[in-house]
């Protein structure tokens, strides 16, 4: 998410600096060398890391207050009670249960996937086998459904026909799986941050089926996929996603979650900032 916003940031007229390990590349930006040890002790001081002239500081790990504006990103959900100053969510929902005042949804470069509109005969889940990522769901779902699953993230033994674990996936395996299932099941048993994977089928051409958990309803909606509260809503959904464009998902993408509406987003937020020293107020 730091690449895809710092890029759409350059790509929007801007100049970026990045604080990242050594051996980080991003040619849009410019690269300050820090070792992540260094960066994850309490007590961190960014500031002599940080160019002369900066006007604002984004950060997505925990920092001691600057002099200079300053926001942060909180990308998961913590179970603590006190949470950073000028902090900005990934969702409506996320932000609602965090009481924070912002939300920023994340964005992704289209450019690094596949899209394709031929569908092979298989469904996909991808993510930590964890229960509150739904896993058995999905493989329940996929059973009473009369699909074939492919399990990405974790690997499990089964002989079960129609169903099997490829572990952990990156590159252009991942890539190709995204665009080629028929269906993305994320039938989320927890309060999903964003979902990252929804975007990243969205874009590929392929439509998604998950719980109304967290995030999910303000990314997933009917052109794109379908939504439920329990398995046997899910099994009943299924049949229907046969009929989305997946020129519609990809659509949805480009208009509310690509890396340049992300980086647009987060200007207007950098804006407000620097002008009242507060972060705006999207709910």
């Amino acid at each position: 998410m730091v690449v895809w916003l710092a890029r759409g940031l350059v790509e929007l007229g801007h100049q970026v600096s990045l604080i990242g390990p050594p051996g980080s590349r991003l040619p849009e930006a410019r690269l300050i060398p820090v070792d992540p040890k260094a960066v994850a002790k309490r007590g961190f001081d960014v500031r002599p890391h940080l160019p002369k002239g900066t006007a604002i500081l984004h950060a997505h790990v925990p920092f001691e207050p600057t002099d200079i504006p300053s926001l942060w990103t909180m990308h998961g959900n913590p179970t603590g009670g006190s949470y950073p100053a000028n902090m900005v969510c990934l969702s409506a929902d996320h932000a609602r249960r965090l009481r924070s005042r912002t939300f920023v949804h994340n964005g992704l470069d289209q450019r690094e996937y596949r899209f394709s509109a031929v569908k092979q005969p298989f469904d996909l889940f991808l993510g930590r086998l964890s229960s509150a990522k739904g896993w058995q769901w999905a493989v329940e779902g996929a059973r009473r459904s009369g699909q074939s699953l492919i399990v990405a993230g974790g690997w499990r033994p089964s002989l079960r026909p129609g169903l099997k674990f490829v572990g952990e996936i990156g590159g252009d395996r991942k890539h190709d799986l995204l665009a080629d299932t028929a269906c993305l099941w994320m039938p989320a048993q927890w309060e999903e941050p964003f979902g990252l994977t929804l975007i990243e089928a969205l874009t590929s051409g392929t439509p998604v089926l998950g719980t109304r958990r967290g995030s999910l309803p303000e990314i997933i909606t009917p052109e794109v996929g379908a939504l439920g509260d329990t398995l046997d809503d899910l099994v009943v959904a299924r049949p229907t996603l046969a009929g989305i464009d997946p020129e519609a998902c990809r659509a949805r993408v480009q208009r509310h979650f690509s890396h340049l509406t992300m980086a647009e987003a987060y200007l207007a937020v950098y804006r407000h900032l620097l002008d009242t020293g507060t972060l705006p107020a999207h709910l």
